[in-house]
């Protein structure tokens, strides 16, 4: 790995304001989310993050097929749609990540030899698509009272040329810059439950990528939080 960590790096956010990597300054772009959009599935929700738009469907738990029956728990499935022709090799590379991360977290064990499947369809990709994907997701599985031990959230972080962090980033900051980090975060703890990164980076802009992340997957529990509240306050 390469690229030189700046002892005084900071996170540059969509707003153009500067914090340090814990501070309380490293906003993220707009969310929005909605619930039981969708009637034939178990559970649905809208993922609404900048531009980057993702719907999310949930079946299950259901009968599932002989071959793909697990003997002690479900079997889970994700499918990713990209929003105009057919899944290729970055769909599927998505959706093994995004699989591993809810089979961290759903508790799979007590509803063996059944199906839990989860479909995305990308609506709008402008930057950080596969956190976007991680948030929907979520939000799905709740909707269809899927158990877990924790809820999850992705984030996305940008390296830029000059070690400058972007959270959060749109399609231009990815294209620009020198490397682009996903992870995967649980609500419990803020444990790391998946990674993806690309291009180059020093193992301390890693940890410090990772610390950005971790203090920016509050607010988007405290989104989640907020937003489930707002709905169930309604009933």
């Amino acid at each position: 790995m390469e690229g030189a960590m700046l002892p005084d790096a900071k996170i540059r956010t969509e707003s153009g304001t500067e914090s340090g990597p814990r501070g309380p300054g490293c906003s993220l772009r707009h969310f929005a989310c909605e619930q039981n959009l969708l009637s034939r599935p178990d559970g649905s929700a809208s993922f609404l993050q900048g531009d980057t738009s993702v719907l999310a469907g949930v079946y299950g738990p259901a009968e599932v097929k002989v071959s793909k029956e697990i003997f002690n728990k479900a079997t889970l499935e994700v499918i990713l749609r990209p929003k105009i022709g057919l899944p290729g090799v970055a769909e599927k590379s998505r959706e093994r990540l995004i699989r591993n991360t809810c089979e961290a977290v759903v508790l799979g064990t007590l509803h063996p030899r059944t199906s839990i499947t989860v479909v995305l369809q990308v609506v709008s990709d402008a930057g950080s698509l596969l956190a976007c994907c991680l948030n929907a997701a979520c939000m799905a599985l709740v909707d269809a009272g899927v158990p877990m031990r924790a809820l999850f959230c992705g984030v996305t972080c940008a390296l830029n040329s000059d070690g400058t962090l972007v959270l959060d980033p749109t399609a231009k900051q990815e294209k620009e810059a020198r490397a682009v980090l996903t992870f995967a975060l649980d609500s419990v703890e803020w444990k790391l439950l998946m990674s993806t990164t690309k291009g180059l980076y020093s193992d301390a802009e890693l940890q410090q990528c990772l610390a950005a992340a971790q203090t920016a997957s509050q607010h988007v529990f405290r989104f989640y939080r907020e937003s489930l509240q707002r709905r169930y306050s309604k009933s």
